[in-house]
């Protein structure tokens, strides 16, 4: 399984951004897929994840309400629509691949791809 993520940037706080996974080899329809994001020095932060058939989705206490993620089955597309952005969103953004059809936090990732690179400027 490979997963490229794309759509990263400068953009001003306040600002949006909208970042694209495409996934190609062996995709699972049935497994759940998401975004975590890791600033330089710290952990991996669990950003968003939705579910199989996209129609359940978990978000971070740091992005709730600011961040969508979603999914288009037929180009097997995941997206990440950020708004209201901080200088402490500032970080590489991956999306990945989970084991099973839900999921909540970054526990259970099975695959992940190079990241891309989000700025928030102040």
């Amino acid at each position: 399984v490979q997963l490229q993520a794309s759509g990263g940037g400068l953009v001003q706080a306040g600002g949006s951004l909208k970042l694209t996974c495409k996934t190609s080899g062996r995709t699972a329809s049935n497994n759940a897929v998401g975004w975590f994001r890791q600033a330089p020095g710290n952990e991996r932060e669990f950003v968003a994840v939705i579910s199989w058939n996209g129609q359940v989705s978990n978000y971070g206490d740091s992005v709730k309400g600011r961040f969508t993620i979603s999914r288009d089955f037929a180009s097997n597309t995941i997206y990440l629509q950020m708004t209201s952005l901080k200088p402490e969103d500032t970080a590489v953004y991956h999306c990945a691949q989970y084991r099973s059809s839900v999921a909540g936090s970054l526990t259970g990732i099975q695959y992940s791809g190079k990241g891309t690179l989000v700025t928030v400027s102040s």
